[in-house]
């Protein structure tokens, strides 16, 4: 098991192949952290390109490149950036372990729980599917909060859009990356990628997750030892 201390609310792990070189994020306490992106594949054969946030240390520990597998736990995080003058909210993967994958059933597992913040949009496609956009708070050290969008399909969908701004859920499910196409000017539109967690299990809470959000998580990847 994962060390107890660290937060249970917000559980990731993914597995997948680095396709692009690391690029500099920020610094905490003098040390350094970067950015790169992992494939990961689905069940399906499609792939979510994810971006993961990793420090120096694990990096050079653990010679991660290019090219290379790498199997990481850590948490889905948002924070705010400053693109073209505004504010945009940006998601990754930040890893606290580097592990073995082997054990892995799901290379793409994250579980959540935390309390909607916007009215929740339901819709439905051309082809009659329900869905249900929703973006929830995650509680985070510090008196920090992490805004996760979320993705509800189905019979989700409509538990979904009963909901209200304030409502604790828990959920599980898979991160993915999702392209669209964003209209710049009458003549000029630009291709852009979002990120979501489509949600495979959803459930109200009561004071506390009605699923077991530790359960939930290792029902999916066995932990195994770190490096």
């Amino acid at each position: 098991m994962i060390n107890e201390e660290k937060p249970s609310n917000n559980r990731v792990f993914v597995k997948g192949q680095i396709v692009t070189e690391a690029r500099y994020s920020h610094e905490v306490y003098g040390e350094g952290f970067y950015e790169m992106d992992v494939c990961v594949k689905r069940l399906s054969g499609q792939a979510d390109v994810l971006p993961v946030t990793v420090s120096e240390r694990l990096i050079a520990s653990n010679g991660l490149k290019v090219g290379e597998t790498v199997s990481a736990i850590g948490q889905f995080r948002s924070y705010n950036k400053l693109v073209d003058g505004k504010s945009k909210l940006m998601l990754t993967v930040f890893v606290r372990e580097i592990v073995s994958g082997e054990n892995a059933k799901n290379p793409n597992n994250v579980v959540l729980s935390g309390y909607i913040c916007k009215p929740p949009v339901y819709r439905t496609t051309p082809f009659s599917r329900e869905i249900a956009d929703v973006l929830i708070a995650v509680n985070r050290a510090y008196n920090k909060s992490d805004y996760i969008p979320c993705i509800a399909w189905g019979r989700n969908a409509r538990f979904v859009k009963n909901l209200t701004v304030g409502d604790k859920i828990a959920i599980s499910g898979r991160i993915q990356s999702r392209e669209y196409v964003k209209k710049i000017s009458e003549t000029e539109s630009k291709t852009m990628t979002a990120y979501e967690v489509s949600i495979c299990k959803l459930s109200a809470c009561d004071g506390a997750a009605s699923f077991d959000i530790e359960e939930e998580f290792d029902m999916n990847f066995k932990m195994a030892e770190p490096f």
